[in-house]
């Protein structure tokens, strides 16, 4: 299996959960691998590839919803989606409002499960497209020496050339040398794409 390759992992400490979850996904091509526990599944190495979670919420140990919380805190924007026998109104809530994309009430039907995945796959891709191009976008930003940093953020902010040489006490002529710098550096089409990048740099 490919990096490229979705991988969905299934923690369930019912074995034949496991596989029937897993036997489901392979009929519509999509890799899994199956743990029996939160402990299991956190002492394993998997790969960094796109994917998603599918978590029971009632297992030994560590819970669902603990889980969900722990790999939250290290950072992990892996989609998560829930399942449980025991699914109640307070316990969807804690796990759609702490970001969970779907909560599954066993037994569910099949195409409940793929249309969950499915979209989860997708909104992982999705996050790591973003990731990739805001990397991408700081390793430009980087290349900017502090006064074209200066002239970016006041491009952003939607100041002219006058404004800008005024509030940074240099020439006119000055910032446009800087202004044209950054748009070649930050690789900008127009402004609108300078501020767009320069978002993205903010946010990562």
């Amino acid at each position: 299996m490919t990096s490229s390759t979705p991988l969905v992992i299934i923690v369930d400490d019912d074995e034949g959960m496991r596989e029937s979850v897993g036997e489901i996904l392979r009929s519509v091509g999509i890799g899994s691998v199956g743990f029996g526990s939160t402990a299991e599944m956190l002492a394993s190495t998997l790969p960094d590839q796109s994917g998603c979670l599918i978590l029971d919420v009632r297992l030994p140990g560590l819970s669902g919803l603990e889980l969900q919380a722990k790999l939250a805190a290290a950072g992990s924007r892996r989609p998560i989606i829930f399942m449980s026998g025991y699914g109640d109104v307070p316990m969807t809530v804690r796990a759609m409002k702490a970001g969970a994309l779907d909560f599954l009430q066993k037994p569910f039907r099949d195409q409940d499960l793929i249309d969950a995945v499915t979209a989860a796959i997708e909104k992982d891709h999705e996050q790591r497209s973003r990731s990739s191009a805001a990397m991408e976008i700081a390793k430009l930003a980087a290349t900017l020496t502090p006064r074209e940093t200066q002239v970016m953020d006041a491009v952003v902010r939607g100041l002219l050339n006058k404004q800008i040489a005024h509030e940074m006490q240099l020439s006119e002529i000055t910032v446009k040398i800087h202004r044209g710098n950054v748009m070649r550096k930050m690789k900008a089409a127009s402004v609108a794409d300078l501020v767009r990048k320069a978002e993205l740099v903010k946010a990562g």
